[in-house]
């Protein structure tokens, strides 16, 4: 189902294949092996991918687009699963969408009362394993989500992200002779990315 207004401009509508090519454009800047691996996966060529990446960004800054919520589900159809999260006073809803690239994961829109998506980003899918974190060789790329990474080296911060698709946190790792690190991870769509060990 496209978005109302984008099947009258001539545009095809965007699928939940090119919903993974638009978030494998944002992780290639730090992981072009690992994206230019999933391409392969997917069969898709790089030209497609731009394409995907670029019509996701029209619909995006379309005057005709509605809402973040409504853009995901014409996307990627109605949610597996739905869930009710309490932050603060506030009762919100998460909705979950299988994505086949990575399928122990899930992509949640956390939604406000008032309709409004608060956060987007991918997490461990329910009944899958989560991975064993618990020295520096563990943090490779895509090994693991913000949640993930914030429990396993509690206490973790936040960092500012260096886009709005990006977050950062900073704790402390050891590494494989138990040595601890400060570490600075970033991930993008809460998948990590990189990492960043000093100390």
């Amino acid at each position: 189902m496209a978005v109302k207004g984008w099947a009258t401009m001539g545009v095809m509508p965007l699928t939940p294949l090119d919903f993974q090519l638009v978030l494998l454009r944002r992780m290639a800047d730090h992981n072009p092996g690992l994206v230019e691996d999933a391409r392969h996966e997917l069969s898709v060529s790089i030209a497609e991918m731009r394409e995907a990446n670029k019509r996701w960004q029209a619909m995006v800054r379309s005057p005709r687009t509605r809402g973040a919520a409504s853009r995901y589900r014409s996307v990627l159809g109605a949610p597996e699963s739905t869930a009710s999260r309490r932050i603060g006073d506030l009762d919100c809803e998460a909705w979950f969408w299988p994505l086949p690239l990575w399928p122990d994961l899930r992509f949640e829109v956390l939604l406000a009362p008032n309709g409004v998506v608060w956060n987007e980003w991918l997490v461990r899918a329910p009944g899958a394993e989560p991975p064993a974190l618990r020295t520096l060789d563990d943090l490779t790329p895509w090994s693991c989500t913000v949640d993930e990474a914030a429990r396993a080296f509690a206490p973790a911060r936040p960092l500012q992200g260096t886009a709005p698709t990006r977050w950062g946190l900073a704790f402390t790792a050891p590494d494989a002779r138990g040595t601890p690190h400060e570490v600075a991870a970033e991930f993008t769509y809460g998948l990590l990315q990189r990492t960043a060990v000093s100390g």
